[in-house]
């Protein structure tokens, strides 16, 4: 008889799920940051071209509203309409989705904790991610340093090349022996190699890597800073390879987002994937004011995932997707 109906994760995973969960909520509740729950389904869907939305038709009545309705792949959209709304610096726990994402570390439905600090940058947020992260890792009895270093000087420091001026041969040149089909793959995709091939490997297993100041053209959300060249004010946090939590100095220009969801749209159609509508209540949002701030999402699951040494998400899910 299978035995598929047991849990993926030990019971001792389980336990410290909820002592983290309950961590998180005391790290919060002592910053007098707000808990929230937002939606998980939505009339407008994620246009990021790298990442696939779920959907579902909805049956019942819709007052002419659409039926087709998405599952949200993070809470950013509607916890900004709160922060423009007025509700000051807020948080969510809780469940994500995202489709064709499955395997060793990829879940299709995962947790991500999100949070927004009204008034900071991003470089101020680095500092509450890592003391999170180590609250989390204190639970076990571990402890992690942290370091900072802007996009561009570790790709200098560690690979000698300029991820702003070094060409595509350059750039795959520095893959070594590592063999991709280059097949309509951009300059970003390269650079976005060589961190996944040859840079996160390196990365030592106590250390809390915070990389800063990404190429304009990785912006996503993120408010560009003027300069030479314009980088886009994020952050991504590594504790050893894994990548943890993803923060924006936010972008709060309507008309400059709007152009960027329309960009994505258009990436979209070139690759012929779904085109999910944009969220037009985000956008209203942004053009009645939102205030400076910084957000960042980070994966509980990957976090529980470092904590324990595990080499695979199941062994942090009570079930995963293959058991579910």
């Amino acid at each position: 008889m299978t035995q598929d109906w047991q849990p993926s994760a030990s019971f001792e995973s389980l336990r410290l799920r909820a002592r983290l969960n309950h961590a998180i909520r005391a790290f919060f509740a002592g910053r007098n940051v707000l808990e929230v729950e937002t939606p998980v389904l939505s009339r407008a869907g994620n246009t990021d071209p790298n990442i696939a939305s779920f959907s579902l038709e909805f049956s019942g009545r819709t007052e002419d509203a659409p039926r087709t309705r998405w599952l949200r792949t993070s809470p950013e959209y509607p916890l900004k309409r709160l922060l423009a709304a007025g509700l000051g610096d807020c948080y969510e726990l809780g469940r994500v989705f995202r489709d064709g994402e499955a395997g060793g570390r990829h879940n299709p439905e995962f947790t991500m904790l999100e949070w927004y600090r009204i008034g900071w940058d991003h470089r101020q947020l680095i500092g509450e991610t890592a003391e999170l992260v180590n609250t989390a890792l204190a639970l076990v009895g571990r402890a992690a340093q942290l370091t900072r270093v802007s996009y561009h000087e570790l790709y200098r420091q560690r690979l000698g090349i300029d991820p702003e001026t070094a060409s595509e041969e350059q750039l795959r040149t520095a893959l070594g022996d590592v063999v991709i089909d280059p097949e309509g793959l951009t300059r970003d995709d390269w650079l976005d190699l060589l961190m996944t091939h040859r840079l996160q490997p390196a990365f030592p297993a106590d250390q809390l890597l915070a990389l800063y100041d990404y190429p304009a053209s990785q912006c996503a959300l993120a408010r560009i800073r003027v300069g030479q060249p314009p980088v886009a004010e994020r952050f991504e946090l590594y504790l050893g390879p894994l990548e943890l939590a993803n923060g924006y100095h936010e972008l709060a220009d309507a008309a400059e987002q709007g152009a960027r969801f329309n960009q994505d749209l258009r990436r979209r159609t070139e690759r012929g994937v779904a085109l999910p509508p944009r969220d037009e209540h985000l956008l209203a949002a942004l053009d009645s004011g939102l205030p400076a701030c910084a957000g960042v999402a980070l994966g509980v699951d990957r976090l529980m995932m470092a904590m324990l040494g595990a080499g695979r998400i199941a062994d942090v899910l009570a079930f995963d997707f293959s058991r579910a």
